[in-house]
């Protein structure tokens, strides 16, 4: 990493979050609406640095939608487990895939869409099979 880019990186560390904002505006555009200082400090270091040595390639950037997908449905599932629940007298089964999740064949790319398939009616996947209040 450059010196100056070094040095642009840790002078944000001293940013509040409005000026983390104003920083990001700068640079970048609109900000993120985030209330975390920390969470956008992060960002904007990562995006200033992307900047400079380039970002993370598509089939990187791929893989993590995949498995981001998988991990905040599914409270970091790993693949091949199976949740389970009745629902209408019926023992439900649904596998966890590299893709997403596994119903009767059919693949969702999300729990969520599992559940609404499913129940027939929108459902809160994670709370459909009891990993959420």
């Amino acid at each position: 990493m450059s010196t100056l880019l070094q040095e642009e990186v840790a002078a944000v560390e001293q940013l509040d979050l409005h000026q983390l904002r104003a920083e990001w505006e700068r640079r970048f555009g609109p900000a993120p609406r985030f209330r975390s200082e920390t969470l956008l400090r992060l960002m904007l270091a990562w995006r200033m640095q992307a900047a400079v040595h380039g970002g993370l390639d598509g089939e990187t950037r791929a893989a993590l939608r995949r498995r981001g997908a998988v991990e905040a449905e599914g409270k970091h599932l790993g693949v091949g487990a199976t949740l389970r629940r009745e629902w209408q007298g019926e023992e439900v089964e649904v596998t966890v895939t590299p893709g997403g999740f596994r119903w009767r064949d059919r693949e969702f790319k999300s729990l969520s869409a599992a559940a609404t398939a499913i129940a027939g009616s929108k459902w809160n996947g994670p709370r459909f099979f009891g990993l959420r209040p």
